[in-house]
């Protein structure tokens, strides 16, 4: 990988105050010519788990429709198309819902509650086509990969070449922007792949309400699962250039028919990010995690200076309010795992950025050592949204 270097900001530097970027892929991934491949088929695979609008306006029959009334995951995956994300899709009317509804609500031009109100209920009616959840069919490609447990030391973190899913049900939920205790839930009778089927044995019951499980995995290439029906993913053929940023979109089921950006506003108040246009109105808004009492949120108006994508992250212990002083610098290497994601926004504001997770259900509900911090499918859908220039104003 190369050295981050934006601007004339050097992200290889140890950086104070955040979960940072180290070094990554900063090429514009829509850039002619950043990426060489044999051919446009190896290069734009199709996602033959993206959702189809069409096919669910239709009147299909069986296991395609949804299997019982889901109506707050309904309007979750609803919100999350239209860009005001519910953090992670899981049918509950937590913290990041509210604050999706409010978004829609503002930007509709409608009395600011943040509940399901009936003028909201109508005003979400346009979409009461789409279903909440989808059934899908594990393909092999999205299966085949190695999953292995990950240290938590960052010095053995360090050794690795890459801090990957740790298992089949981790990635799927990411994909489908929710989590493990949920994909099990709507698929109760899948049973853990044993041991001879290539997995490691699993250290706790499928049944179990763990998040990021690790090891056999209650899924498997070939199966017919259900999901949250979470859409706006689609990848146009000609908007990306680089495979491996085209890779981490369908990995996030994320698509790049996205809005320009004019002004982002974090609102330490509201503990959310706004996408807003010239005019001042509302785009998308993402609920973040912002700053702590050792490493506030840095007031005032800055500039994006550029994106690194894939990144790594350079750990400095001395700059980290919670890591062991005694460790010594280290790179940890890039993935969807890595403490900060799989995006990297760099600010004028020196050594701060806006930046994914490895931990998407702790989003608004942790502290950060002074970053923005998204999950991985709200980062990766914000990065293409802005670019170097863009105004962000971050405010009490």
């Amino acid at each position: 990988m190369r050295t981050l270097l934006l601007a004339a900001t050097a992200l290889a530097l140890p950086l104070a105050a955040c979960d940072f970027a180290g070094s990554g892929d900063t090429s514009d991934p829509d850039a002619e010519g950043s990426v060489t491949t044999a051919d446009n088929s190896d290069r734009f695979q199709a996602d033959a788990m993206a959702s189809n609008d069409a096919q669910a306006s239709e009147d299909m029959a069986g296991a395609a429709k949804d299997d019982k009334p889901r109506p707050i995951m309904q309007a979750q995956v609803v919100l999350d198309r239209l860009g005001f994300t519910p953090g992670v899709v899981d049918g509950k009317m937590g913290l990041s819902t509210v604050n999706a509804i409010k978004g829609f609500q503002e930007a509709k031009g409608m009395t600011v509650t943040g509940k399901m109100d009936e003028p909201t209920k109508q005003a979400l009616a346009e979409w009461n086509r789409i279903p909440a959840t989808r059934v899908v069919t594990i393909p092999e490609s999205f299966a085949n990969e190695e999953f292995t447990k990950l240290p938590k030391d960052p010095k053995d973190q360090a050794k690795l070449d890459r801090l990957g899913y740790e298992s089949l049900d981790e990635k799927l939920a990411e994909r489908f922007h929710t989590t493990v205790a949920v994909l099990r839930e709507m698929n109760p009778n899948m049973d853990a792949v044993p041991e001879s089927d290539g997995m490691a044995q699993n250290e706790m019951s499928v049944n179990e309400s763990a998040t990021k499980p690790t090891g056999a995995s209650a899924f498997r290439a070939g199966q017919k699962l259900r999901v949250p029906n979470v859409g706006a993913d689609r990848i146009a053929s000609s908007a990306v250039k680089d495979k491996n940023w085209q890779q981490t979109l369908t990995m996030l089921g994320v698509g790049t028919e996205q809005p320009t950006a004019a002004k982002v506003v974090v609102d330490k108040s509201d503990q959310v990010l706004r996408v807003l246009d010239g005019e001042g109105k509302l785009l998308a808004q993402f609920t973040a995690t912002m700053g702590s009492k050792a490493f506030p949120l840095p007031l005032g108006t800055w500039k994006i200076q550029g994106t690194g994508y894939n990144p790594e992250w350079s750990y400095d212990p001395a700059l980290l309010a919670t890591a062991d002083k005694s460790d010594p610098k280290l790179q940890i290497p890039a993935g969807p795992n890595n403490p900060i994601g799989v995006v990297w926004i760099d600010l004028s504001k020196e050594h701060y950025g806006i930046h994914g997770t490895n931990e998407p259900e702790r989003i608004g509900r942790a502290e950060s050592n002074g970053c923005i911090r998204l999950t991985n499918w709200d980062a990766v859908r914000l990065a293409q949204m802005v670019k170097p220039g863009t105004v962000a104003l971050f405010q009490a």
